[in-house]
């Protein structure tokens, strides 16, 4: 029968520990997908989806008590000896995770690891594999995909690593594909592109797809049906459409309200320059041959100008390798660059590390990844307090950790944790927690490098608020980098647009979102917006 579940969780039940060192993460979760058909886990972090997807092929850690029931093709996951598993996994279940560069291997070619997953599961010959592998890089958009099976995870981009990643889930033709936040780290155009791929791969497989995500948007345009996750469990289901219409559950009805709100206020064009720049350029040499001749230049930043004045947000957006970062970390003097770069009307593009180490502490910036950029090492009062035993070395330690309590008031975070550390703490809380890092020095710029982009909709929001908050209440000036043009569009007073280390379009925000003039420009708003908006049964390249 056509509508016969492919998959069916019954009352699952998943708990971390034992004793009173116990964690329940799954409560009573039951729901079916048939071949075919998307159904959206949603929710905010430590919801339960991600654990709930696990469950089905039994990747959670030993000594996990999982209960309930996981009926996959009439058998129960649950019971299944390793052996089962094992024939399953990779080939009728497959599962690709958020960030590609962790689940790919750094030292092994694209060509070994998709050729690992078909030997193991039946394909054999190294010509047949070979043949394979280029087939399934072809069928996921890599370009030249024969001369791209000897390249390593670290030489393709994000959306091609996570391509690749498809494409090692697709090897042999699954039943079940699981997607754990595949596009939340991708820029808008790329996410529209791996989105469109997997709709088109599903509707040519026939196969189930698990689509776990905290995106609305991509949730409005993939699935057919949707389950809402909120401390383990299920508090509303149903169809798409119906979900997104009228929403029953508050959980459910904050979630679609959960988004950046508000517009920036308009630019000054009286208010002090903080930070200018002109013509800065950042070109990396290209060195082949036996004696390393520089034989041309990556032009990663091609003469971009721009200022951010004080109290005021620039916009920097575009698509990975535009030069975003790049520019950011020049403006820093973090990297070298050619051009003109001026803090308070002071030239510093000459300064080297001993003249700029004065004006960090005026000069701040906040990373992607809180949790790659805090040291698991340090608790709280060290990561914050670090830049004051640096710069203000005369602060005894009550004075410091004084002032490491303040910072984290200001960001919204309770002092008394201050001793913990950062796996302690929800991506959200790790996000203020570098916010606090930048601000306890009480800079004049910061840097802000996609801070939001891995969060849930509704911790976005809070960031955004909490961002706007600390600038009107300290007149900051930021260099704000990011491709969600959601979260731009709430915070910045001007826009940048950049492509290939240049400036193809910039001007007041309102004006650009209103009417963007460059073709560069409007495909990348469309891309966004159109995610935003368009209902799941509309969905088109």
């Amino acid at each position: 029968m056509p509508d016969t579940p492919l998959l069916e969780l019954q009352d699952l039940s998943v708990t971390f520990g034992t004793g009173d060192a116990a964690s329940v993460a799954v409560a009573g979760v039951s729901f079916s997908l048939v071949k075919g058909k998307t159904l959206a886990l949603v929710g905010e972090s430590g919801s339960g989806k991600s654990v709930t997807a696990l469950s089905i092929p039994r990747l959670l850690p030993p000594g996990t008590h999982i209960g309930g029931r996981v009926i996959f093709r009439g058998q129960d996951l649950l019971t299944a000896n390793e052996k089962s598993l094992r024939a399953l996994r990779g080939s009728a279940i497959t599962m690709v995770f958020q960030e590609p560069m962790t689940s790919l291997n750094p030292l092994h070619s694209i060509e070994r690891q998709i050729g690992e997953i078909l030997s193991i599961h039946g394909t054999h010959g190294a010509k047949a594999i070979r043949a394979r592998t280029v087939e399934l890089l072809e069928e996921v958009g890599i370009r030249d995909p024969a001369e791209r099976l000897g390249s390593y995870p670290h030489q393709l981009s994000g959306g091609q690593r996570q391509r690749v990643m498809i494409a090692m889930a697709l090897a042999n033709r699954p039943d079940l594909f699981i997607a754990d936040e595949p596009t939340t780290a991708l820029d808008v155009t790329v996410q529209a592109q791996i989105l469109t791929l997997l709709k088109g791969l599903q509707s040519r497989y026939g196969m189930a797809m698990l689509f776990i995500t905290h995106d609305l948007g991509i949730v409005r345009r993939l699935a057919d049906d949707v389950a809402v996750m909120q401390k383990g469990r299920i508090v509303e289901a149903g169809h798409a459409r119906t979900i997104f219409a009228a929403p029953a559950h508050p959980y459910t009805q904050a979630l679609l309200a959960a988004e950046p709100k508000g517009l920036a206020p308009a630019a000054d064009p009286a208010a002090t320059p903080v930070v200018s720049v002109e013509d800065v350029k950042v070109w990396f040499p290209i060195k082949k041959g036996l004696f390393r001749k520089t034989v041309g230049a990556v032009k990663a930043v091609d003469g971009v100008s721009m200022v951010v004045r004080e109290g005021q947000t620039v916009g920097v957006v575009g698509e990975s390798g535009s030069g975003k970062t790049t520019l950011g970390l020049a403006i820093l003097r973090l990297i070298s660059s050619q051009g003109r770069i001026a803090y308070l009307g002071k030239p510093i593009e000459s300064f080297g590390f001993h003249e700029m180490r004065p004006l960090r502490r005026h000069m701040q910036i906040v990373f992607q990844d809180p949790y790659g950029s805090l040291s698991p090492r340090l608790s709280i009062v060290d990561i914050i307090g670090e830049g004051l035993v640096l710069h203000k070395a005369k602060l005894g330690y009550l004075d410091r950790r004084e002032a490491v309590a303040r910072a984290m008031v200001d960001v919204g975070l309770d002092p008394a944790v201050m001793d913990r550390y950062p796996h302690e703490f929800s991506g959200g809380q790790r996000q203020r927690i570098a916010i606090a890092r930048a601000m306890v020095l009480e800079p004049k710029f910061v840097v802000l490098d996609e801070p939001t982009s891995a969060l849930d909709m509704s911790v976005q929001a809070q960031i955004v608020d909490l961002l706007r908050d600390l600038q009107i209440k300290r007149g900051l000036a930021y260099l704000f980098i990011s491709h969600d043009l959601r979260v731009v569009r709430a915070l910045a007073s001007d826009i940048i647009v950049m492509r290939y280390g240049k400036v193809v379009e910039s001007g007041a925000a309102t004006d650009i979102f209103a009417a963007p003039k460059d073709p560069y420009t409007r495909e990348l708003f469309a891309a966004a917006f159109r995610i935003d908006t368009a209902p799941a049964a509309d969905f088109t390249a």
